[in-house]
């Protein structure tokens, strides 16, 4: 096993228990960045965000193994990030209430002296429930979904929203567990 730091350009909560999920030896990077969001290409938004966090840390961390991403929602059309506020995300979820959406992650890789890291895109499909008034009020008081994509979290009472998905769990999470153990093995980070 290699003995080369391990960074997550991240502060999200959810992406720091999926990677705690596979190891402990990482240490959390602040990649603050200006994000982009094109409109009409959901796909490039997410490797374009992943990248330049990956490039934030990259330069605070030359000696380090690094691991960045950038999620968002596509939904009829058009990108939904985070909300905000309440009646944003109440907004949010009538909308998404008995249709499908597709969330997309970017996951910048790379280790030290790799200038460019190597990115894959996540994409797994959710499907959401008929929701009622009552069940939208309720899930917005059980959870705080102001920074989450899409405002909802479907590690936290999603059984009140979400009828199915396909894919990875925890990319709809925000970081794909799958993908991140295969190349950390690849690299012999664990």
């Amino acid at each position: 096993m290699n003995h080369i730091p391990l960074i997550l350009g991240s502060v999200s909560p959810r992406r720091s228990k999926i990677l705690q999920s596979i190891t402990s030896n990482f240490t959390i990077c602040h990649a603050a960045v200006e994000e982009i969001h094109n409109a009409a290409d959901p796909v490039d938004t997410v490797v374009r965000n992943a990248g330049a966090k990956y490039a934030a840390c990259r330069r605070l961390h030359p000696e380090a193994a690094i691991i960045a991403a950038d999620t968002l929602v596509w939904f009829q059309g058009r990108l939904i990030g985070k909300p905000r506020d309440l009646r944003e995300a109440a907004a949010f979820l009538r909308a998404f209430s008995g249709n499908s959406q597709i969330v997309f992650s970017g996951v910048a890789l790379g280790m030290p002296g790799e200038r460019l890291p190597v990115v894959r895109v996540e994409a797994s499909s959710v499907v959401f429930k008929e929701l009622s008034e009552e069940a939208i009020q309720g899930y917005l008081q059980r959870t705080v979904p102001l920074d989450r994509a899409g405002a909802y979290d479907i590690d936290e009472n999603s059984e009140l929203l979400i009828a199915g998905y396909c894919g990875s769990y925890t990319n709809i999470m925000g970081l794909p567990k799958e993908l991140l153990r295969d190349w950390l093995r690849a690299q012999r980070l664990i």
